[in-house]
């Protein structure tokens, strides 16, 4: 239980809240770009290896 004389202001801890859900937003955002790379890199193996066994 927070006394009001020591619950931080309100706009204050929204401010902290929406930068936490910035940097939690960028992160993920940060593992979905290695992720996609990584499966980028998986398809055009793939579609050079089929290229590969049509010759």
């Amino acid at each position: 239980m927070f006394l009001p004389f020591c619950a931080p202001p309100a706009a204050e801890s929204r401010r902290q809240y929406q930068r936490h859900k910035l940097e939690m937003m960028k992160a993920w955002r940060d593992s979905l770009e290695a992720r996609l790379a990584a499966l980028n890199a998986a398809i055009s193996t793939v579609e050079q290896q089929i290229g590969q066994d049509g010759e």
